[in-house]
């Protein structure tokens, strides 16, 4: 059987998340009034939300300096990935972590850039509408990105004794964040615990191995 391609599988890699992190967004958008939550277990729940800053509602920067920084970073991976399809001493496991981290990316550029324009904000308690009659909530490149999965793992309340956070009621894990975030993320971690040594200079490497066999070929 044909190994698929490096090409391919970050093309297939790229899609999936794109297409899984999309749908949900939008079903979301569509069917949750802002704020609203769904408990499916104790530690698991949907809500909600949107921002207009980076992974996790973390705020950096203007929006419009926030959307360019994030297509750039998307043009730079795609343009790395292209590089890395011809190679064949790349792990595809590296492969698959680029990948995850350009879908990412390009997950959240895609609020930022048409969501503003396709979607309503109505007050409370009504529900987004896609491709409103009206217009859209904000124009091009103004979009803000939807969050919804929330692991309230566990809380508690700090005793009151305690400096600083006593009588305060504590939870854990707080942020809210979506697939492309989680793809992102998990895929960063990935790399660096199992594939630090090739973001070091892959390039380097095969160089290497280049003159390791020319070296070899000319004692034989």
């Amino acid at each position: 059987m044909k190994k698929i391609s490096n090409g391919w599988l970050a093309t297939i890699v790229i899609a999936l998340v794109i297409i899984i992190d999309q749908v949900l967004k939008i079903w979301v958008k569509t069917h949750f009034y802002y704020g609203e939550d769904y408990e499916i277990t104790s530690w698991f729940k949907l809500q909600f939300i949107e921002n207009n800053g980076m992974a996790f509602g973390m705020e950096l920067g203007s929006k419009v300096f926030l959307t360019w920084f994030r297509i750039i970073a998307v043009a730079l991976f795609i343009y790395y990935l292209c590089k890395l399809r011809v190679r064949t001493d790349i792990p595809k496991g590296y492969i698959v972590c680029i990948s995850m981290i350009t879908a990412g990316a390009l997950g959240n550029v895609i609020d930022c850039i048409f969501y503003g324009t396709i979607f309503n904000a109505p007050p409370y308690p009504e529900i987004a509408q896609l491709f409103p009659p009206e217009g859209g909530y904000q124009t091009l490149f103004n979009g803000r990105v939807v969050d919804m999965l929330y692991f309230p793992l566990c809380e508690w309340n700090w005793p009151a004794w305690m400096p600083v956070v006593g009588g305060n009621h504590f939870i854990f894990f707080q942020p809210i964040f979506n697939i492309a975030d989680a793809s992102l993320s998990v895929s960063v971690v990935v790399l660096i615990l199992f594939y630090s040594k090739y973001l070091a200079s892959p390039d380097k490497k095969a160089d290497d191995a280049e003159v390791v066999d020319d070296n070899t070929t000319e004692t034989e």
